[in-house]
């Protein structure tokens, strides 16, 4: 962080808009949701992280960030403070995550802990974001804590050390990978809502934008040209050859996270919103009003509408070839059910369609 940066930091006006109550689910982004209900139907899934969590004791991650990093404070990284404790109480969590600096070349940050979590940054991506990015990064782990997010991050990042004790074993190792793979999807997913929450922590759609550029590449703004890298985007989402889709699937099947290019686009386009601006106006979702689904197919069907939309404004040839599939499988069961004296069922669903909005 700079020394103009910090100058800056100390003589800006609280300007940003707090979220009192808000609940994660106001602002959760609808695939995150959807691989959370698949990740519960994985078979297994419930006692292997349970069994997971018992193996391992939390205090020595902790001891481990306290014996080997910098411990944000007032005394120590105060700048960085001060951004901890506006994103905790932008989002108004209960209790302010402690925060440490660890030192590694690599640009990376991540929330983990159950009990009590913790934020981790490191040198390379404290020196390198500028003030404003800087805060969205701290925004996007606070954002997990709120959702509760680094309770499975937890467990993933356990899982994978396990996974490597046992892969000697085939029948084992199997197990695990399921787990795990299902575990990587939702945690992909999970990164679209805590971009938001660092969004909603900064309330400055170009600081989240030069976040994500420099992970994806940029050294400095000034050799990046916004207009084609949002075309990069674009030219990813919209591939012609099926051979390209089937490869995206298998590129990111082991990856923790999407491609930065990928969720700058996701990010700014959430930025343009309608929802974003209602939350900015405090028009959102409570805690205290927050009644969470109550079955998984709830999960599935808030996350579908949103699917079937993006789905069908999709050029990807897998895509559409899935979304044909998909209208044509639905289409015959719809049929069977009204023979079996479902014949309701066909308004139904026109409304749930007309729900969309």
């Amino acid at each position: 962080m700079s020394d103009e940066d910090a100058r800056a930091d100390e003589l800006e006006p609280t300007t940003r808009v707090r979220f009192p109550g808000i609940s994660p689910r106001a602002y959760e982004h609808p695939a995150d949701r959807g691989a959370m209900a698949t990740l519960r139907a994985v078979p297994g899934v419930t006692s292997v992280l349970k069994a997971v969590a018992g193996m391992w004791n939390e205090r020595a991650e902790r001891l481990f960030a306290v014996a080997s990093s910098i411990r944000v404070s007032d005394n120590q990284y105060p700048r960085i403070n001060r951004m901890r404790v506006d994103c905790a109480e932008t989002l108004d969590l209960d209790t302010t995550p402690d925060l440490f600096v660890a030192r590694s070349p690599i640009a990376n940050a991540y929330a983990i802990g159950i009990d009590k979590p913790f934020i981790v940054l490191t040198t390379g991506l404290v020196e390198a974001m500028d003030r404003d990015s800087l805060r969205v990064v701290i925004g996007h782990e606070t954002g997990h804590i709120l959702s509760g997010h680094n309770v499975l991050r937890t467990l993933l990042m356990r899982l994978l050390r396990l996974q490597a004790t046992v892969s000697w074993m085939p029948i084992g190792a199997l197990g695990l990978r399921a787990v795990i793979a299902a575990l990587l999807e939702w945690y992909r997913k999970a990164e679209l809502t805590a971009d938001r929450a660092g969004l909603l922590c900064g309330q400055d759609p170009a600081a989240a934008l030069r976040q994500h550029v420099y992970m994806a590449g940029g050294t400095s703004m000034d050799d990046i040209d916004i207009p084609e890298f949002m075309a990069q985007a674009k030219e990813y989402e919209e591939v012609d050859d099926i051979r390209d889709s089937i490869l995206k699937l298998l590129t990111v099947e082991n990856m923790s996270h999407p491609f930065s290019v990928v969720r700058a686009a996701q990010l700014q386009r959430w930025a343009a919103s309608e929802e974003y601006r209602a939350i900015l106006a405090g028009d959102y979702l409570r805690r205290d009003d927050d009644a969470p689904s109550s079955s998984m197919m709830d999960d599935i069907k808030s996350a579908g509408r949103s699917y079937k939309d993006s789905w069908s404004n999709s050029t990807d040839p897998l895509t559409k070839v899935l979304s044909d599939v998909g209208e044509a499988v639905s289409g015959a069961a719809g049929k069977v059910f009204n023979r079996f004296g479902g014949g309701g069922s066909t308004s139904d669903t026109d409304n749930e369609g007309n729900d969309r909005n």
